[in-house]
């Protein structure tokens, strides 16, 4: 489980294909000093394993499901900056909102309007996650916990403060670019249990 909150930004190195795997490197700083091979690891909101962690790296493989339910295909290339964050420790403080890395759909950058220091991003999102999202309730976009502003149909917006652009990968973001998207995970058991009575 992770909460939300960006650790770091990591820089995609090489991208290579292995039959139907592809296979990223990413250099990272301090969330390496903890990570095991084989460990966890959230890249821009979706739950990976490191199955090769050096010093100031690790890689992971993707599959061909998670290509197609991230933006990964489209995103990650060499030079992009990712949002990386570890699972959060059993004994940890709580941060953010629960994450599961789980991402529900990809959403579309409308507009990044910045305000001297601050930003507001607005996002179109797929046909039925609307109905996950509620004023001042959580989403998670490429990994980043985030409160939801205003709610217009399928867009909805976020204030960025100056910490927000600058600790994760958003403040870079353009109108047309794809992001990962996780529904708060209550929302989603509430129209389970809801379902269920008929």
């Amino acid at each position: 489980m992770f909460t939300g909150i960006v650790e770091e930004t990591g820089t995609v190195t090489r991208t290579d294909r292995r039959g139907d795997v592809l296979v990223a490197r990413i250099e990272a700083g301090k969330i390496l000093e903890t990570m095991p091979q084989g460990g966890s690891i959230a890249v821009n909101g979706c739950c990976l394993t490191a199955v090769e962690v050096g010093r100031r790296h690790f890689v992971c493989d993707l599959t061909e499901e998670t290509l197609a339910r991230t933006a990964f295909e489209e995103r990650l290339k060499p030079g992009v900056r990712v949002n990386l964050e570890r699972p959060m420790k059993a004994d940890g403080r709580f941060d953010g909102h629960i994450v599961q890395g789980h991402v529900d759909g990809v959403g579309r950058v409308v507009e990044l309007t910045r305000f001297g220091e601050s930003a507001e991003i607005w996002i179109e999102v797929p046909d039925g996650f609307e109905h996950y999202l509620v004023h001042k309730g959580s989403v998670a976009v490429d990994g980043i916990s985030l409160t939801v502003a205003s709610l217009e149909g399928r867009v909805f917006s976020v204030a960025l403060i100056p910490y927000t652009l600058e600790v994760t990968n958003l403040g870079e973001a353009r109108s047309g670019g794809r992001v990962n998207l996780e529904a708060d995970v209550i929302a989603k058991y509430v129209e389970r249990l809801l379902a269920a009575r008929g």
